[in-house]
């Protein structure tokens, strides 16, 4: 399988919706290839929502979405049992959970309980029932959007859920010509709406099969923890990146090694994944927020990783 050209394939085609934005379309392609999920936090309008369903039409995979509010109910999400008075049986009615691409809009706009009804499907793609274990279509990727302006009515995601997210990152404004593109692509027709299919779902898990397969050396898994160690002990932070942080940062580094048709990984595609690999999963100490409100778990990650010896490759 030409791994290169599949990208382009899936990159491309979501490029048809999407103008712009390659950063944030491969760090996508890095979270699918990965098998993790994505938390996209920007403002209402930029595509978020887009994105999600291009790469979902892309891949020819189902796409399921929910509009997370305040009186969302776990069963809402992960489906019940309905008792069929002619079988005297019960029968699953699936929730959108069922599905290879979800999108779970707003997340923060719900109760924690419901919150926290993803967490073992992102975790084991799958969930439980009544005692009874339904395993999740492959491959299963969950797309959670937020609005980092609008607070009120939010319930912030715990730290056990954000640490479920492989990465997370923005999407931003384009460009005033990208805009200009922008408004010309959409003036007479949704290009969504044109999209096909590029790449089976069974391709896709292929690929991420493959992407097991990517060389990391002994020294740079050491590296990784020498970065994830640095967030445990440094001063201006509570709480560090968990071992799963330190697995999540390896197989995004896989994926992006893949993604630029090597098979091995460099220090380079550590540095590059680690801020939408860790940024989200620190917790900055309240004396440091009181000191300087404009430090970010960024800021830290980025001062880490310039005071963190890169292994010298053999």
């Amino acid at each position: 399988m030409d791994t290169l050209e599949s990208f382009k394939k899936i990159k491309n085609n979501i490029n048809k919706v999407i103008v712009g934005k390659e950063k944030s379309i491969e760090l996508l392609l890095v979270t699918l290839l990965a098998e993790g999920h994505i938390l996209l936090e920007d403002v209402p309008g930029v595509g978020k929502t887009l994105l999600a369903k291009s790469l979902a039409r892309s891949i020819g995979g189902t796409f399921k979405r929910v509009q997370f509010t305040p009186d969302l109910l776990p069963a809402d999400i992960t489906g019940f049992n309905v008792y069929n008075q002619q079988t005297n049986a019960f029968n699953f009615k699936e929730g959108p959970i069922v599905t290879n691409v979800l999108l779970a809009d707003e997340i923060n706009r719900t109760i924690p309980r419901t919150q926290a009804s993803l967490l073992e499907s992102m975790q084991e793609q799958q969930i439980t029932i009544d005692g009874e274990t339904i395993v999740l279509p492959k491959p299963f990727l969950v797309i959670a959007t937020q609005n980092p302006i609008e607070l009120e009515g939010t319930y912030p995601l715990p730290e056990a859920q954000l640490d479920r997210f492989l990465i997370k990152t923005d999407i931003g404004y384009p460009q005033k010509e990208e805009e200009i593109y922008i408004l010309e692509r959409f003036q007479k027709e949704e290009p969504l709406n044109e999209l096909s299919q590029v790449i089976e779902p069974e391709a896709v898990i292929q690929l991420q099969e493959l992407r097991k397969d990517i060389e990391i050396t002994k020294q740079l898994k050491e590296y990784i923890i020498n970065i994830i160690s640095e967030t445990r002990t440094h001063p201006k932070l509570d709480y560090g990146a968990s071992p799963r942080a330190s697995i999540a940062l390896m197989k995004a580094s896989q994926a992006y090694a893949m993604l630029r048709k090597r098979e091995y990984v460099l220090p380079d595609d550590v540095k590059e994944l680690a801020v939408p690999v860790l940024s989200h999963r620190l917790v900055l100490a309240q004396a440091s927020r009181l000191r300087d409100d404009k430090l970010k778990a960024v800021d830290i990650i980025k001062e880490i990783i310039d005071n963190t010896q890169v292994p010298v490759q053999k």
